[in-house]
């Protein structure tokens, strides 16, 4: 599906919670109709209680609220946040409240993981940030390492449009009467710069992220810089990575150092290889806990949102990024990446890579082999 970029918005970049969770509260405090945020994870921590606070405020004055999030990531964590939100009339929804964590039903499987906020129709955000503190991470030196942007301007329409439409859909399916009254899209132009939003569901866009991507690295001809929490892509992701940086493209991947997942850890490192072999070059970013989904490529296009590039980002979960189409934005995303890739990362040395002991290496192996039988088993194997 060929992505069609709407021109006059104005798009500010959101580095980690101690930007976004200010903008956001300021947002919630300014509204005087209606307020959609999705999210994965709602947790009951001080951030939490923050927003709902900020939340509870909006709906004392009038403000038709929304909350839906999913029913497995905020899974034991939500609940006294319901309660307090739910008792101040604001409209709360689970999203696929039936989890397990060892199903591997595709239904059960496929998540709400976009993180999405639509206030008044005016302005909207879009990205990766939980609510969450990002200063509570065990394990993990705070903060937590993600971005958001700020919409104002004719993309505000789509955002709108994708929150409405996936809470009807929920409040049917939970028996729920929803009445929406929404108030007129400020579809005027605030800026210059040209945007999109792509999302990730399981109809008509099943793969559009994933496809942007892919177009998008066909077409590099000086660079790609690609940071991502949770890296497993399919055959054609790593193809088109190998091939861009074998036609003289500078291929920088920025990927998660510290250890979160196990399985999926090891698994992604036995990529590394391959990847190493055709000029790829690979940090690791150890300063932090990395949670960021973003590209910039050519210091023109980039991407922020929600989506990983692994099965349960591309295949399962659904997922919204904004890509833009501008060099300044671009440009601020680049030196941001560059920053943290300075300050809190290590290459990777294709020397020392493949001069693994054997042990590490069969670690690796049988992670990758795991990976890729969990995987066909929920019935994903990657584009072709």
């Amino acid at each position: 599906m060929t992505l069609e970029f709407l021109e006059g918005n104005k798009l500010q970049l959101l580095t980690n919670g101690s930007a976004y969770f200010p903008a956001l509260e300021r947002a919630i405090d300014a509204a005087h109709g209606e307020i959609y945020l999705e999210t994965y994870i709602f947790a009951d921590d001080d951030t939490g209680r923050l927003i709902a606070a900020a939340l509870m405020r909006a709906a004392g004055r009038g403000v038709r609220v929304h909350v839906l999030v999913d029913g497995f990531g905020s899974k034991g964590i939500f609940e006294q946040t319901r309660q307090l939100l739910s008792a101040a009339n604001i409209e709360v929804l689970i999203f696929g409240p039936k989890t397990s964590p060892l199903t591997l039903r595709r239904n059960r499987l496929r998540r709400l993981h976009r993180k999405l906020v639509a206030v008044d129709a005016r302005v909207a955000f879009v990205g990766g940030i939980n609510i969450i503190d990002d200063m509570h991470t065990p394990r993990h030196t705070p903060p937590r390492y993600d971005y958001a942007v700020r919409i104002e301007g004719p993309l505000l329409a789509n955002v709108l449009e994708q929150t409405a439409r996936l809470w009807r859909g929920v409040a049917r399916a939970s028996l729920r009467r929803s009445v929406q009254r929404h108030l007129p899209v400020d579809a005027a132009v605030h800026g210059n710069q040209r945007a999109v939003l792509a999302v990730r569901d399981n109809l008509r866009h099943r793969s559009d992220i994933e496809d942007a991507y892919l177009a998008a690295i066909a077409e590099a001809r000086e660079e790609i810089i690609i940071a991502n929490a949770y890296f497993f892509p399919g055959a054609s992701f790593r193809r088109a990575l190998r091939r861009a940086a074998r036609r003289g493209v500078r291929v920088v991947l920025l990927l998660q150092g510290r250890v979160e997942y196990v399985l999926l850890y090891y698994a992604t490192r036995a990529l590394y290889g391959s990847l190493l072999d055709a000029g790829v070059e690979i940090y690791e970013y150890h300063k932090s806990f990395l949670h960021a989904k973003v590209a910039v490529i050519d210091q023109r296009w980039a991407t922020v949102g929600s989506s990983n590039i692994d099965p349960f980002s591309l295949m399962l979960a659904r997922e919204a990024n904004v890509v833009v189409d501008d060099v300044k934005f671009s440009q601020e995303l680049r030196g941001s990446l560059h920053d943290h890739m300075r300050d809190g990362a290590m290459v990777v040395a294709k020397s020392a890579w493949h001069s693994q002991p054997l042990w590490r290496r069969a670690v690796i192996w049988s992670a990758y082999g795991c990976a890729r039988l969990l995987m066909g088993l929920v019935g994903y194997g990657g584009k072709p």
